[in-house]
């Protein structure tokens, strides 16, 4: 098949940008041709929370990238759909996942339509964003009425859609492994790159730091008195895109600067390995969420994961197997993190994701999106 998937790609950095960019390498495995098409302008700066929407690594060269989307110039999106419409590209791969790209990811879909041959798939990442603002739903509506079907990566944005009475054909497929960091590492290898002392366990909070992702629930339990005694310290790997006071407020308040390693800018490719490779656990305490790639980079560097029972995240991850689903509060995390470490379950809990992660493979991802595709 010819194949374009429109969404965040190299310049631009990012959980998103990488996932499409192996999608893109899945579907060139797979036989088609393929390129992606992204953004000039993704957000407005005034919009964006974090440091730089850019990244500072070498692009891939293995991959064809167009830049010609400004998600806030309607000519661009004109000149971007009728250049789709008429190469009629077999499929058209969209990824969406905030109602502030509706407009324009609707309106070059409309015109794509037009050649009656392109069939439009939408990888939803969401379709209730997690922080809802005015305006939300018709945004995502304009976009989501252009698609001819759509792929989720949990059952609880299926279900989403079908509550919001989309009828297109849809398929929940699990988020595939980010596969792409680099192979698995010793944790004495990771803890050498990484400067940090073997005398300490870690647990890591990976990723962009927003509200709904639970930190500050998290600082909560890991001040649990059980938990000062343990020789453990917890690593805060990824970017806040919020203020960092209340979080500041809370370190202070329970006295717990030396317990933390921080990891507060935005981490390059390269060392995502280390970060994980050192974890003796990946903790996501979640208030809410849909799915998460970094359950998906866990299950890469085979760690045991905790995650919070929202959402869709405890589809992928059986408690007592790979690890924990426990509600969103401050004492069930504490109860489990110090179940791990008196019981030893690191060695058991690894060996679960290890027999479990085979099934996460990017070739069902294709299968899917080309099988929603021509129902």
């Amino acid at each position: 098949m010819n194949v374009v998937i429109i969404g965040p790609a190299y310049p631009l950095r990012g959980g998103l940008a990488t996932y499409n960019e192996r999608l893109a390498r899945a579907f060139r495995e797979a036989g088609d041709e393929v390129r992606l098409v992204t953004f000039s302008l993704q957000y407005p700066n005034f919009l964006f929370p974090g440091q730089t929407q850019f990244s500072t690594e070498p692009g891939p060269d293995d991959l064809n990238i167009e830049v010609s989307i400004n998600s806030v110039n309607p000519l661009s999106w004109w000149r971007v759909g009728e250049k789709l419409r008429r190469e009629k590209p077999d499929l058209v791969v969209f990824r969406f996942w905030l109602p502030f790209m509706g407009p324009a990811l609707g309106s070059i879909a409309r015109r794509i339509r037009r050649n009656r041959h392109t069939r439009l798939v939408a990888i939803t990442d969401n379709v209730v964003p997690h922080e809802k603002r005015t305006g939300d739903r018709p945004l995502t509506r304009y976009f989501l009425k252009a698609c001819h079907g759509f792929v989720t990566m949990s059952r609880a944005v299926l279900a989403d859609l079908r509550r919001l009475h989309f009828r297109q054909p849809a398929h929940y497929q699990p988020h595939p492994l980010y596969d792409n960091f680099g192979a698995l590492r010793t944790k004495q290898e990771a803890l050498q790159a990484l400067g940090l002392a073997p005398e300490f366990g870690y647990l890591l909070f990976f990723g962009f730091v927003r509200a709904y992702k639970g930190l500050d629930i998290l600082l909560e339990a890991f001040a649990d008195e059980r938990l000062q005694q343990l020789p453990v310290k917890l690593i805060i790997a990824g970017e806040f895109y919020e203020d960092a006071a209340p979080y500041e407020s809370l370190i202070k308040q329970y006295n717990l600067e030396n317990r933390l390693v921080r990891a507060t800018d935005f981490i390059p490719n390269e060392q995502v390995a280390n970060y994980f490779c050192v974890a003796d656990m990946v903790v996501q305490p979640y208030k809410h969420a849909t799915q998460s790639g970094v359950s998906q980079i866990a299950y890469h560097f085979e760690r045991p994961m905790l995650v919070t029972d929202v959402g869709g995240l405890a589809e992928l991850i059986p408690d007592g197997e790979v690890g924990y689903v426990v509600k969103p509060t401050a004492k069930d995390i504490a109860d489990a993190l110090v179940d791990f470490y008196q019981h030893q379950r690191e060695t058991e809990f690894a060996a679960g994701v290890w027999a479990r992660k085979k099934q996460f493979s990017w070739s069902e991802m294709v299968k899917a999106l080309k099988q929603v595709a021509v129902e």
